[in-house]
């Protein structure tokens, strides 16, 4: 693995706020000077392009049959002939920039049919590793500091990849017992992939996420939290804000708002701090 710093947005439920987190985090980062890419393996659907406002182009690229190569095709039995004869432009032809600042490698349907072609590998490290190849080989090259991975809702064998190649997890997390009990599950998830496969998977930064602590029971889910995750939780929670759900409508981030309202400052302000957070603890320095 080279100096890239990298980690996956995973829990094994949807609507926890992993694509925001990824998204709002690669602004943080990027705000903090570093040079981030954003990788969108959660579905065929494009919701962290659509959070950047770019997912229109890219759909009429892929209408026209211009979106190759594409996620998807990184997987591939045949990528090393493809990139071969594309050349530089192999991953090049990958990436769409963002008006944020983190470059994005945007979903495309062919994510639709991945977890069953990556099933059909009869060797586990060969099925498990494809992207952590591709990332060592093609992309870690390309000099990016950080690269942010948002995964699939589910344990499958896309999310598996993803967290085979980042090593490192973030898990957004909402203030009640399901969310507590599917981190819980996550922990020992990441415990059983370390003893099957000799992969340390390590829980980085737990992120409680969309927090009213208007609400006493917020308040006592996120202390059990901190109590339960001293060394990963984040510094600040990210508070539930109108605006954030107003901006990601509009294909921006809540870094975008001329006007931010509190909530929003406040959000701005909790990403940063996870963000500076998430570099110390991937082993990465400080920029600026």
């Amino acid at each position: 693995m080279g100096d890239t710093l990298r980690a996956a947005a995973f829990l094994d439920k949807g609507g926890t706020g992993k694509t925001t987190t990824v998204a709002h985090l690669g602004v943080a980062l990027d705000e903090l000077g570093y040079d981030v890419l954003v990788f969108d393996l959660a579905g065929k659907q494009g919701d962290l392009a659509k959070h950047f406002g770019v997912w229109e182009r890219y759909q009429e690229r892929i209408e026209d049959d211009e979106a190759w190569p594409n996620v998807s095709t990184v997987f591939d039995d045949a990528w090393d002939t493809i990139a071969g004869k594309l050349g530089d432009d192999a991953v090049v032809d990958l990436v769409v920039p963002t008006e944020e600042g983190p470059d994005l490698v945007p979903a495309h349907p062919g994510l639709d049919t991945l977890d069953s072609e990556l099933g059909n590998i009869d060797d586990t490290r060969e099925r498990y590793s494809r992207l952590e190849r591709f990332l060592d080989e093609y992309v870690d090259p390309l000099g990016y500091d950080v690269i942010l991975i948002d995964l699939p809702g589910m344990t499958n064998n896309v999310s598996y990849n993803g967290l085979w190649a980042a090593r490192h997890v973030i898990t957004p997390v909402e203030m009640g017992p399901f969310e507590a009990e599917q981190a819980d599950a996550l922990r020992r998830d990441l415990a059983k992939i370390a003893e099957n496969f000799a992969v340390d998977i390590d829980l980085a930064l737990v992120l409680p996420n969309k927090v009213d602590t208007r609400t006493k029971l917020a308040e006592e889910y996120l202390s059990a939290f901190t109590d339960e995750y001293p060394d990963a939780i984040a510094p600040e929670y990210v508070p539930y804000s109108q605006d954030i759900r107003n901006a990601a409508e509009n294909g921006e981030t809540a870094f975008a708002l001329a006007e931010p309202s509190t909530t929003a400052r406040r959000a701005r302000e909790a990403y940063l701090d996870a963000a500076e957070t998430l570099v110390e603890r991937l082993g990465g320095e400080h920029h600026g």
